[in-house]
């Protein structure tokens, strides 16, 4: 299933293509929680202890494992720690699944939900539980986005949190499909058999415009950078750029 959302940014969506078909959310879930830290109004120099056991959403704990995690620098710090701000920025920048977890336990479910109902989500997209918390999944409580509604909890997000955005160091799928240097607050998301990516792109020539592309499928192979779904993700990118001229309506 491929879903694709585009916008021209804070106006109404003009492509809109199996856009509300809910997909696991992968790591695209850790930009509501990026907003929930953002507007809880914790203090983002508050030192979190760095701990690798968590509450699960359903009964009992949940671990991370540290091999599968994009991000090692979190883990250097198990058992000492960290500020807030610190680790929310790795959750987006290097999609840290540690970092996820500590800062989602600092601001609770219920904050996350919140963000979802502010963007105006469907009840197709939300994120109940951690991204490893296998308890809950077995629960069915799943973590769920569609290519509409990540448009409109982009759309929702303060400009603070649209540039910690803009520290991706994924630069892959949406990113690789753009000239070198274009300006974009992206998040992805990747597991065996899902690719996503949503990005606010600000061509130097034309207005910004907000895309969402979610994948599931066999293309899917899990992996990071070499992944044929990213690739497929990246072409996408590269015809809405092509279009750029013609997605905002004339003033």
């Amino acid at each position: 299933m491929l879903s694709v959302a585009v916008a021209p940014w804070q106006r109404p969506p003009v492509i809109l293509r199996n856009a509300d078909v809910p997909h696991y959310a992968a790591s695209t879930m850790k930009v509501a929680v990026l907003a929930a830290v953002h507007r809880s109004g914790l203090d983002p120099d508050r030192e979190v202890s760095v701990v690798n056991r968590f509450a699960s959403a359903a009964d009992g704990s949940y671990t991370h494992s540290r091999v599968d995690d994009s991000d090692p620098e979190p883990w250097e710090l198990l058992g000492r720690t960290a500020p807030l701000g610190w680790l929310a920025g790795r959750m987006v920048s290097h999609s840290s699944n540690l970092a996820t977890s500590l800062c989602l336990t600092a601001v609770g479910h219920a904050a996350v939900a919140e963000v979802w109902r502010r963007a105006g989500a469907s009840a197709a997209s939300r994120s109940p539980r951690g991204v490893e918390d296998a308890p809950a999944r077995a629960a069915g409580l799943d973590n769920r986005v569609t290519a509409h509604d990540l448009i409109r909890l982009l759309t929702s997000l303060e400009p603070e949190v649209l540039a910690q955005l803009e520290h991706n160091a994924h630069r892959v799928d949406l990113a690789a499909g753009l000239p070198p240097g274009t300006r974009l607050a992206s998040k992805n998301g990747w597991f065996p058999g899902v690719r996503h990516g949503i990005g606010l792109v600000h061509p130097p020539d034309a207005p910004p415009y907000a895309l969402a592309i979610c994948y599931t499928g066999p293309l899917a192979n899990g992996q990071d950078v070499d992944d044929p779904a990213a690739r497929l993700l990246a072409r996408l990118s590269s015809r809405v750029w092509d279009c750029r001229h013609r997605l905002a309506p004339a003033p």
